[in-house]
């Protein structure tokens, strides 16, 4: 039995595993690169020099690999690459990138992406997300791995998120969010670190007093960001079972360019 419906339209140039399935008046372009165990639902376009990995589950009427919504894009080749196991529900677009950035877009692993979110061209999503609905991403936005967006959350055109942190429903993000930090509001602020999540992931008791910790040198001591990181650096260096996460505190906060939320 084929597992391609046969209302569907599947460009005879696109690549799918024999395993993928197709459903009914999905529109499959002849660029679309797709992997083994990967569901396209009804309604589905899938267009561009677009990869996708293994075991996705793309529900009906998304659009992913459309062309950005820049007005600079003058329809240069550029390119959408989806990683393994992620869920797109219903009406998420998802395009590629631009030339005035490394020209694609990227998702990791194991995301969880739902209903009506958007991410725009150049954007770079890590592994382990959860992004609630109505939720979107400017261009060449970055968001770390396990980073949870609440619903309806809005993220400014290069801002960058990082790893672990979590925002609150109909959060407006005009700065960076560091590590491990919880923000929320209009505009976004600051409200301690996302410790029950961290707890979920398995961070023992030592690690999340640790990033507690920084977040008060970052956000409580009244130093400048720059002589916080510092601050922070040596606490890392003198080693012990947080040194990791402040590592990638640290780095994190050694490449912002937007500020960070406060």
């Amino acid at each position: 039995m084929t597992l391609i419906h046969p209302t569907a339209l599947v460009d005879a140039r696109a690549q799918l595993d024999s395993s993928v399935e197709v459903g009914a008046y999905s529109i499959i372009g002849a660029g679309v690169r797709i992997g083994a165990g990967t569901q396209i639902g009804p309604h589905v376009v899938i267009e561009g020099d677009t990869t996708i990995g293994r075991d996705n589950r793309i529900h009906p009427y998304a659009s992913i690999g459309g062309p950005p919504q820049d007005k600079k894009y003058a329809g240069e080749p550029t390119a959408l690459v989806i990683g393994d196991g992620n869920t797109i529900r219903e009406c998420v677009t998802l395009n590629r990138g631009t030339v005035q950035d490394k020209g694609v877009t990227r998702i990791g692993h194991r995301n969880w992406i739902m209903a009506y979110v958007h991410v725009a061209h150049d954007c770079v999503l890590g592994d382990q997300l959860v992004i609630a609905n109505s939720t979107n991403l400017a261009g060449h936005v970055e968001i770390g791995d396990w980073v949870i967006l609440g619903g309806a959350t809005q993220v400014h055109q290069f801002c960058k998120i990082g790893a672990h942190a979590m925002t609150g429903t109909g959060t407006i993000v005009l700065h960076d969010i560091p590590p491990f930090v919880m923000a929320s509001g209009n505009t976004a602020a600051a409200h301690g670190i996302n410790s029950e999540g961290l707890r979920r992931r398995g961070f023992s008791a030592e690690r999340i007093a640790e990033i507690r910790r920084a977040y008060k040198t970052l956000y409580k001591s009244g130093l400048s960001l720059q002589d916080a990181r510092q601050a922070l650096l040596d606490a890392q260096a003198q080693g012990g079972e947080g040194a990791v996460d402040l590592a990638l505190l640290c780095e994190f906060l050694g490449q912002v360019s937007r500020g960070i939320v406060r």
